[in-house]
């Protein structure tokens, strides 16, 4: 027979379910037996409509509103406290802004339990040391003494930091994390992927003691991970570095949120309620009044926003400094024309001028770096007579031939090989290049220049580093080698192909990647070119040459404010069956400002959208808000979504706030 404990005998839950009308607590009973365990914060199993469930406790209470019986606790899954009440508060936060339930937002900051990890013994952490820090390059910068003080002082001081060509990014931010700590404040740093993980944690530990510096990311393993997890909750790291779910990390006191090149599409979460790491991030450092850096070599509208906003302030070199630091840049027509008059061009589809550029470096003993914009061979193939892009059969995906042999072409979607092709509109079996890959680019550079070494990362095969020898590198964005000395040249191809997308952040994006690629060159006092192949009349382009990101930004963002796309306002992307888009619009309590847009048909093919189960049409419907209404329209749509799953026949669909790519 269970007795209740004697002190607080209820214990108010949150089980982790995902249906939107459950997405509230629950008062059970606790047994005396359990009670000095059954904390707040704590896991907890729950017998839930006869079955067991995961659940968190959130507080003890004497007394309870539930009219009826209640059921006991199960068990107490660990005594360990995992949900912190800021975490806790964060989560509460991120649901609401991103219309989803808790549960799913806490799948992303909690990680999975491991027990025997929780019963390792932790070490005893070492004293907090800090070498003495540097902070002399961070003169360059507007701005940038006021902004260290402030974190020494500990201040809220909030910054959009524009990084200097070729400048040091790891370096730099490991300086203004060890300013933190000396101050007695922990920090919190947020980057794209493992290798941005490896070279800032590399930085930091250069500064602040190892064992007080934790990096953490899904390529860990579970155990490992959580064992890291762990001791940031403990209170033995003060430095936490990690990719996009790190942003929940329970880090104590913290006085720094840290976000490096917040354009990096890995940011955003693939799973709902599909928040972005920026926008938790500052959501973040707002709810704990502590200072907050966004960073990188371009800018998105949306960190022009909060400067703007005078949310947050620029850090910012004078124009005379990114001059004599960035490379030179040169745009190059279309190819067309010098094809004819080039030989070797016309195997590299390469103007002349670029092909001495990168003649030039190697001559000079330097690596030439070739950006492509697609990995693979040939990823995208077209009819040869009417250019209608060639499609599978089989469920319309597009076709691509995966190398040179090949016998056939392959969809890029289902796999489905297709030994023969002929065009559906005219008929005809010739076919032509639309993409081309990165492999293919380095099979034509090769002839191009015969003897020199050609260098291909990307895909699964990403170089972190090559020697500063000649060779050719040619990448895809996001994977090139870091060149010992630097890039003596770089070329851009294909810019028609990152530009021409029907996407929201085309421009933003493309800039993004050009200028990733353009800071590992020289710079142009030390002779470094790159050449982009495209249009020098295109604003990006433009951008690229002044080496001015801030205007592109600012640009972007006055074109979005004119059309209404975020962050100008808030929008909510509705994906799902044409009946279940209407019933939930038809159900959801919209703001009178609301506009709707659409319906329109996605045409995902055998790529259904995530969270839209099913077979059939899908449809998209767009409501767009002034921004001030955000959260409004987050919480009617949210409500409307808790209304219709407890209709069990009723569809689910997708509520996405803010979607990263539009169209």
């Amino acid at each position: 027979m269970k007795t209740p404990a004697e002190h607080e005998p209820i214990a108010r839950v949150l089980p982790m379910l995902s249906v939107p009308h459950l997405d509230r607590e629950f008062d059970y009973l606790v047994a005396a037996e359990q009670s000095d365990d059954a904390q707040p914060g704590v896991r907890v199993r729950v017998r839930f409509h006869g079955r067991l469930v995961d659940a968190f406790i959130l507080e003890r209470r004497s007394e309870t509103d539930h009219v009826g019986k209640l059921g006991w606790l199960d068990r107490v899954v660990s005594p360990e406290r995992v949900l912190t009440p800021d975490v806790r508060r964060l989560v509460d936060a991120v649901a609401a802004r991103y219309a989803g339930t808790r549960a799913d937002v806490l799948r992303l900051a909690i990680p999975p339990r491991h027990a025997n990890v929780e019963k390792e013994t932790p070490a005893e952490p070492a004293p907090v040391t800090v070498a003495p820090v540097d902070t002399a390059k961070w003169a360059e910068y507007g701005r940038a003494e006021q902004f260290l003080a402030a974190l020494r002082d500990g201040r809220a001081a909030r910054a959009v930091w524009q990084a200097l060509p070729g400048e040091k990014w790891a370096d730099r931010l490991a300086e203004v994390a060890a300013a933190t700590v000396e101050a007695g404040r922990g920090v919190l740093a947020i980057v794209p992927d493992q290798r941005d993980v490896d070279a800032l944690h590399a930085a930091t530990v250069r500064l602040v003691d190892e064992s007080r510096v934790v990096a953490l990311s899904a390529g860990l393993g579970p155990s490992q991970r959580y064992r890291r997890w762990l001791s940031v909750l403990r209170g033995s790291a003060r430095v936490v570095i990690g990719t996009r779910s790190a942003v929940f990390a329970p880090v104590a006191d913290l006085g720094l949120v840290l976000v490096w090149d917040d354009g990096d599409d890995t940011l955003s979460e693939p799973r709902a309620p599909y928040p972005h790491a920026r926008e938790v991030g500052m959501l973040r450092a707002h709810q704990l009044r502590c200072a907050a850096m966004i960073g990188g070599y371009a800018r998105t509208a949306e960190a022009q926003a909060m400067v703007r906003s005078r949310w947050a302030h620029d850090l910012v070199a004078p124009r005379p400094v990114v001059r004599s630091r960035a490379p030179r840049v040169i745009a190059l027509e279309d190819s067309g024309y010098a094809q004819e008059r080039d030989p070797a061009s016309r195997s590299a589809r390469l103007p002349s001028m670029a092909l001495q550029a990168a003649r030039t470096a190697l001559a000079a003993g330097s690596p030439v770096l070739v950006q492509v914009p697609r990995r693979g061979y040939v990823p995208a193939l077209a009819c040869g007579r009417c250019r209608t892009i060639a499609r599978c059969r089989h469920c319309t995906g597009p076709l691509s031939l995966p190398d040179r042999e090949a016998s056939g072409a392959l969809c890029r979607w289902c796999g489905r090989e297709q030994p023969t092709l002929r065009c559906a509109r005219c008929g005809s079996d010739a076919v032509r290049a639309v993409v081309v890959g990165a492999r293919r680019t380095a099979e034509e550079l090769g002839r191009a220049f015969p003897g020199t070494t050609v260098i291909t990362s990307g895909g699964d095969s990403v170089v972190a580093t090559v020697p500063g020898d000649p060779a050719l590198v040619v990448a895809t964005p996001g994977a090139e080698p870091v060149a010992a000395g630097g890039y003596g040249a770089a070329l851009l191809l294909d810019a028609w192909a990152l530009l021409g997308r029907q996407d929201l952040r085309a421009a933003e994006d493309t800039l993004r990647r050009w200028m990733a690629a353009s800071t590992l060159v020289r710079s142009r006092v030390d002779g470094g070119v790159v050449a982009a192949v495209a249009e020098s009349s295109v604003p990006t382009v433009q951008a690229l040459i002044r080496w001015d990101p801030v205007g592109h930004a600012e640009a972007e963002l006055d074109a979005r404010d004119e059309v209404g796309l975020p962050p100008g306002v808030h929008m909510a992307a509705v994906d799902g069956p044409p009946d279940a888009v209407d019933a939930l619009l038809a159900t959801a309590e919209l703001p009178e400002s609301a506009e709707l847009l659409g319906p329109v048909d996605l045409p995902f093919g055998a790529r259904r959208p995530a969270g839209v189960p099913g077979s059939g049409p899908v449809n998209r419907m767009l409501v767009r808000v002034p921004r001030a209404q955000g959260l409004e329209l987050a919480a009617a749509l949210r409500r409307a979504s808790g209304v219709l799953s407890a209709r069990h026949d009723q569809q689910p669909v997708r509520v996405q706030i803010d979607p990263l790519h539009i169209g």
